[in-house]
């Protein structure tokens, strides 16, 4: 990164240079052309003040000796005098541009360069009178010649610049990406490391990441403890049954009991591995759903009807009223919420208790409640019961086969459906789950 940050740095330091040069060259030659037509303007003013055109001729010969070429042009654009040729084998004059600009407002300019490049010739021409005209000229270096002429020295200077640039953006890259590498180094001491301003953003971010990273490290490392110890509670059962089995122990009614039990281990076994694999499936899942619309009330229906003889092994009622609600949703998912919600509704309710499920519109939104009759969340508790294996009362949980995931699942389907859920319980009064869909 260090390398990548000096090199541009020092690529733009080197391209800064050499447009910087041009440039100033640019301007250099435009100021030193200005000033050779401001010479040649002031050369044509000092000619003119003679009266006659022998002593105009022989002030042209004069400055010829200065460079300056003096010339004068008749009316009909033939030319009278030229100080550096002979003026009888010249061509006519008078549709050069210096010399028309000078008949049609008085005097004319013009610059032209010479065929080979290396030569600019720049002309003033005044106009006097009898109609003739007086043209001043001299020659220079263009831009070509005098860029290519100058060129060693921009070199050289253009060599030390960026030398200096190389020392500057090493010393630039280090000061910028110092902060970055003890960020990086102390990130979880981020507040006593100085850095700028502008990075605050970026630490932000960086931190909230670190944390969130954190904590999923740690809920991995709580969940994969917590699987281990809910796996072997059950395979403890098991092998215990089945030792007692294998070593004759008992009568043949023990036998069926241990029989009974393993069975009933294997079953919290299976249930506690498909909850552990679904989860999984959960979190690896970021695909787009298959969504459908789905009448709620019909799905609820389907659930409290399915789970009848849960309920009533458990000793509770269940009901369901409301009206025909639809969302679009995936309908495995909603029917995981709906199983989840009723069915830990019933394992933590009383004898004789209700469950009662409604489905209607507030608000423009489609609601789900489910309530029942139970023994209540106490408030220390609420905002925990989604944590996966987290139970508020463990020996019940255990006794009524939950796993400990339904609600973690619950949590998964919400976030999938951009739904809310408002939990409204007390202990010994219940508990209401309401799921709000948008």
């Amino acid at each position: 990164m260090k390398r990548k940050i000096n090199a541009r740095l020092v690529f733009l330091s080197i391209l800064a240079i050499f447009a910087t040069m041009f440039c100033i060259t640019l301007v250099y030659y435009e100021l030193y052309g200005k000033q050779i037509m401001a010479n040649l303007k002031i050369y044509s003013n000092f000619i003119l003040e003679y009266d006659t055109l022998d002593e105009i001729i022989s002030a042209g010969e004069r400055n010829s000796h200065d460079g300056v070429r003096v010339t004068l042009i008749g009316a009909d654009g033939e030319v009278i005098y030229d100080s550096a040729a002979d003026s009888d084998g010249m061509e006519n004059h008078g549709d050069r541009p210096e010399i028309v600009q000078a008949y049609e407002v008085g005097y004319g300019t013009d610059i032209r360069i010479s065929e080979t490049l290396d030569q600019s010739t720049y002309y003033y021409a005044v106009l006097i009178e009898d109609g003739m005209v007086l043209r001043v000229s001299e020659e220079s270096a263009n831009i070509f010649s005098f860029f290519f002429s100058a060129i060693p020295t921009l070199l050289v200077i253009a060599g030390i610049l960026t030398v200096m640039s190389l020392l500057f953006a090493q010393v630039l890259t280090d000061n910028l990406v110092e902060p970055i590498e003890k960020l990086a180094e102390h990130l979880d001491d981020s507040e006593n490391i100085t850095y700028y301003e502008e990075l605050e953003p970026f630490i932000q971010t960086i931190r909230k990441q670190h944390q969130d990273l954190l904590h999923s490290a740690r809920m991995r490392q709580e969940f994969t403890a917590n699987v281990s110890h809910e796996l072997k509670t059950p395979l403890t059962s098991i092998s215990g049954y089945a030792e007692l089995i294998v070593a004759g122990m008992g009568t043949e009614e023990d036998t069926r009991r241990f029989a009974r039990g393993i069975h009933k281990s294997a079953t919290r076994l299976l249930t506690l591995i498909n909850d552990i694999i679904r989860l999984s499936e959960l979190d690896v899942s970021k695909g787009e759903l298959d969504l459908e619309r789905l009448n709620l009330l019909m799905m609820a229906n389907a659930c409290a009807e399915m789970l009848q003889i849960s309920a009533q092994k458990h000793q509770v009622t269940i009901s369901v009223d409301g009206e025909d609600c639809f969302i679009m949703g995936n309908r495995t998912m909603i029917d995981e919420l709906l199983y989840n919600l009723v069915d830990n509704a019933i394992r933590y309710n009383n004898e004789n208790g209700k469950v009662h499920v409604n489905i209607r519109q507030e608000d423009g939104k489609v609601v789900l409640a489910v309530s029942d009759t139970g023994i209540g969340i106490s408030k220390e508790h609420q905002e925990r019961i989604f944590e996966r294996f987290y139970r508020v009362d463990k020996s019940r949980s255990k006794s009524t086969g939950g796993t400990g995931l339904g609600l973690a699942i619950v949590k998964h389907i919400l976030v999938s459906h951009d739904a809310k859920l408002e939990l409204t319980s007390a202990p010994g009064e219940g508990t209401t789950m309401k799921v709000i869909f948008e």
